[in-house]
């Protein structure tokens, strides 16, 4: 089986969508061997930050000598993005390799899995095919019941800033919602929480871990100073450690920063050889795309994935400390199941400017409606029919104003958007 076909088999069953159940991924690994009893994993949940926590922790394990799995979702240029060894993405003929044998057992169960179940199954069979030394596991919603909670008790299960997304599923209260995510923790584990605002979802951690048998660590933020930032990365203390650098931008990256931190404490308890160098080298160097990242300078470009409410008060954060007094022209698309008019409204008052797209989803508003309702509110804004043209328009009134372009609104914009920019704004 080819790359493109394993593909074409995974999304054929992309009409389940999300079936909330572990017992399918389950029993497909089981037919498979159970590969993934043969790993050790740091399992990420959360509604905010995971990614970005998860791809420092990569960085930081990788610069300390380990090979590491990671898994994320979703991707933005390429399938392949969602799991790497080490960094670098799973191949072409390997996806098909893996993707056939899981294929032959898949096409026997009586309950066939989702996609996300599919895609989970294949990147478990390739860290354990590539003999990863530590996976990250990024969950895809929720975490008692999303299909990755079928690893045994990880290193360390670590719950970042959550909010309220995907809640037909996950709870109507932040309490019902820590609940859903709690569910990643369990016996032997050491839990690194996010601190909560509600004294009650970190009261769900404590009661969880203790239900369990796990070790509980809070996020201590008041240990946290920012010291300076840039549009080229920040440096912040946590603690006693001194001058961080920090190559993602925003006041909430420092956040997800000292959640890696205390997750990478947590694994040298338990253990392994993390020294101070990897930790500064990999915070310093750690990529992740998407997350209010600078494309070009001339104009001012940044894409940023926010994609809920909460995501969009830390934009508008961002926007105030780094883009402050320049005029902003926003390239926009939502999507239609999305509280949109809570994202764009702290947009309103930031931005001269909205040029609006449809993103690249079944779920997504159309840009034109979206165009009409930004107008009725006495914004300007006009629609742009694909990437390259909104792209295009997004720059032109940028220029003319002496201003920047900013993306945001769904992370299923990101993908054309950059190869938009590639194509119209080559680097000097």
């Amino acid at each position: 089986m080819t790359g493109a076909k394993a593909l074409e088999y995974i999304y054929s069953v992309s009409w389940k969508g999300s079936v909330p159940g572990l017992s399918r991924t389950q029993e497909l690994l089981r037919r498979l061997g159970n590969p993934e009893k043969t790993l050790r994993f740091v399992h990420v949940a959360g509604t905010n930050g995971k990614g970005s926590t998860a791809a420092l922790l990569d960085n930081c394990l990788r610069k300390a000598g380990y090979r590491t799995g990671l898994y994320t979702s979703p991707p933005l240029l390429c399938f392949h993005e969602r799991m790497r060894i080490s960094g670098e993405m799973i191949t072409d003929e390997e996806l098909g390799e893996i993707t056939e044998e899981i294929r032959a057992q898949a096409e026997m169960m009586e309950d066939k899995p989702t996609e996300f179940e599919l895609i989970t199954v294949v990147a478990l069979c390739f860290f354990a095919r590539r003999k990863a030394e530590i996976v990250i596991l990024e969950t895809g919603m929720g975490g008692e019941m999303d299909s990755t909670n079928v690893i045994p008790s990880p290193e360390a299960a670590v719950i970042c800033n959550i909010g309220f997304d995907h809640t037909q599923f996950l709870g109507s209260t932040l309490p019902e919602i820590a609940s859903a995510k709690a569910g990643i923790i369990k016996p032997g584990t050491t839990a690194v929480c996010y601190e909560a605002a509600e004294p009650a979802v970190e009261q769900v951690y404590a009661d969880r871990c203790k239900a369990v048998g796990a070790k509980l660590r809070m996020v201590d933020f008041s240990a946290l100073t920012a010291h300076s930032r840039t549009l080229e990365g920040q440096v912040f203390s946590f603690g006693e450690r001194k001058e961080l650098c920090l190559s993602l931008l925003g006041e909430h990256q420092i956040k997800n920063a000292a959640v890696a931190l205390t997750v990478l404490d947590a694994l040298r308890e338990r253990g392994w050889k993390i020294p101070e160098t990897a930790i500064r080298e990999g915070l310093a160097t750690a990529v992740w795309r998407g997350r209010f990242e600078l494309l070009r300078r001339d104009p001012l470009f940044v894409i940023d994935g926010g994609h809920n409410p909460q995501c969009l008060d830390a934009l508008s954060k961002n926007i105030d400390d780094y883009l402050a007094g320049i005029p902003l022209t926003v390239l926009m698309g939502v999507l239609a199941d999305k509280d949109y008019a809570a994202m764009y409204a702290p947009l309103l008052a930031r931005a001269r400017h909205f040029v609006t797209l449809t993103p690249d989803s079944p779920r997504a508003l159309d840009g034109d409606i979206f165009a009409e309702e930004l107008r009725a509110l006495g914004t300007e804004a006009q629609f742009a029919p694909d990437a390259e043209q909104g792209v295009a328009q997004a720059v032109r009134i940028a220029k003319a104003d002496g201003g920047a372009v900013l993306v945001c609104g769904s992370l299923y914009l990101l993908g054309d958007v950059i190869r938009a920019v590639e194509k119209l704004l080559p680097e000097a």
